[in-house]
């Protein structure tokens, strides 16, 4: 279905004419800097609920997204054909850590510090499923793994090598060492 929708929002986008700007709830509504038409909009609400109008960044690799100027408030579908090109200070960021070109807000890191221990500074990808690296490199870390673990859940652990970095994990501590430096999660 999400496939449909995705493909929906594609044709959409191709026919839309520049008949305005549209509104949801009173105003426009516009996507790293972008102006939506009536019918993205009309396809977003459909496929995720209501649109709040406003100014909005979107990740179309990692698929997260949040308001202008601040951190990330949730992930959708990613590659969406929405919006323009995802701009460095979407976030309003000032934190020397960047996830695919956008500068994390100060809420983001610390969302990352509380669950990992300490986030390096630097410039990394990530993908949807929360897999990511350094940029250009191979992936080196899997957030959604790294959290389960240093949340507690109940995992025998293991170690992962990659081109970029290796992570373990016995169960109960993680770590993550990629050049540049190490990062162990709280507990070890």
């Amino acid at each position: 279905m999400k496939r449909f929708l995705a493909a929906a929002l594609a044709v959409a986008t191709m026919l839309a004419t520049s008949t305005g700007i549209a509104a949801a709830y009173g105003g426009p509504v516009s996507i790293n800097d972008a102006s939506l038409s009536t019918e993205q909009i009309q396809i977003l609400e459909y496929a995720y609920g209501p649109i709040q109008s406003g100014a909005y960044w979107y990740d179309a690799v990692s698929g997260l997204w949040g308001q202008r100027g601040g951190p990330a408030l949730g992930q959708i579908d990613p590659w969406l054909p929405i919006g323009g090109p995802l701009r460095a200070d979407a976030s309003g960021g000032n934190t020397h850590v960047f996830i695919n070109g956008r500068e994390l807000h100060p809420i983001d890191v610390q969302r990352l510090r509380q669950t990992f221990g300490v986030v390096p500074l630097g410039r990394y990808w990530l993908n949807a499923d929360g897999i990511g690296g350094p940029e250009g490199r191979s992936a080196t870390f899997n957030l959604n793994a790294s959290s389960a673990r240093a949340a507690g859940s109940s995992s025998s652990g293991g170690i992962d090598r990659g081109q970029g970095g290796t992570w373990g994990s016995d169960g109960s501590c993680w770590y993550v060492a990629v050049d540049g430096g190490d990062v162990m999660g709280p507990g070890c």
